[in-house]
């Protein structure tokens, strides 16, 4: 699969996202390393983290998950061909974008990672008890500082990504260039169709994640079974839910026509999204690897893409 540019930034990044969430709670050092590798062999550059990865676990403090990434590279002399994105903001003991905060974040994330730089860093959340000139001042001196390359922001509303685009552009600061949603088949409300025009406009790539809604888009959990997953129980609300379940037939109708996964099937309608370069998808073991690859090369047919835009309407 060829690399797509992020945006207008200079980066250009593997349609598959690899998600580090899991690195240090669903897979240990040596299986996160086995994700990694075999992600990098099969070309993938583009990994996500964040300070918080995995804190809610009994005996992890946070920042795991970017430890685990940094040893990685460290040890495979790789730093130089991936591009890594991490978060600040969401960690329980350090929340929020409070400057002080986030000056204090970047330089941990940066020594666990074993970098001098991030490629691309986040807000986790919006944080509306601090004001957005303060936020946006300190992150773009991060930016000239040689800390971070590009800035996104995850979990934004439009209205206040629009306010934090108007502070960069009015004070000249760096401004967010990628977001980060909840945005699957079944799950569509945080990207609405106000907040897909302004991204377009703007020319700002999403990059979803929850990609295959907790597991519910591969089919596996259709029998009501939701073990075998470190987050099956999530899945229990969309097999409840008459309209996710038929979003999840026309899914599987479509699959079924091009001999692929369920998996493959719904990442492939996500970059079909001409504002989604690369979408975001994690695995515990290498073996989960070959269908979220495969979705970056599967094309839906232009009827298969309306069938699925149709499927599911947001309550």
């Amino acid at each position: 699969m060829e690399r797509v540019q992020l945006a207008d930034t200079n980066l250009m990044v593997h349609p598959l996202h690899l998600g580090g969430n899991p690195f240090g709670w669903g897979a240990d050092r040596d299986q996160s390393f086995a994700v990694l590798d075999a992600y990098a062999e099969a070309g993938g550059n583009f990994i996500d983290t964040a300070d918080a990865y995995s804190a809610w676990v009994d005996g992890n403090s946070g920042g795991e998950s970017e430890t685990i990434i940094g040893e990685w590279m460290a040890s495979r002399g790789n730093r130089d061909d991936m591009v890594i994105a991490t978060k600040v903001g969401a960690h329980p003991k350090r929340r929020g974008l409070d400057p002080a905060n986030i000056r204090k974040c970047i330089d941990a994330s940066l020594r666990r990672l074993g970098t001098d730089h991030v490629d691309v860093y986040y807000a986790h959340s919006d944080d509306e008890s601090i004001d957005q000139v303060a936020v946006a001042e300190t992150f773009d001196a991060l930016v000239r500082s040689g800390k971070v390359s590009y800035l996104g922001a995850s979990n934004f509303t439009v209205d206040r990504l629009q306010s934090a685009m108007k502070i960069s552009a009015q004070y000249s600061l760096a401004c967010y260039r990628v977001v980060q949603d909840r945005y699957n088949l079944v799950s569509r409300g945080a990207v609405d169709a106000q907040k897909q025009e302004y991204l377009r406009a703007q020319g700002i790539a999403e990059l979803p994640f929850h990609s295959l809604a907790s597991g519910f888009l591969t089919g596996k959990h259709t029998g009501g079974d939701a073990t075998g997953s470190v987050r099956g129980e999530r899945v229990a609300d969309f097999l409840e839910n008459q309209e996710a379940l038929r979003a999840l037939e026309i899914l599987d109708d479509v699959a079924s026509a091009h001999n692929a996964s369920m998996t493959a099937t719904t990442l492939a309608w996500q970059l079909s999204h001409d504002f989604i370069p690369s979408t975001i998808a994690s695995a515990r073991v290498p073996e989960q690897l070959t269908q979220l690859l495969a979705g970056t090369e599967l094309k839906l047919a232009d009827d298969e893409i309306t069938a699925l835009n149709e499927a599911w309407v947001e309550a």
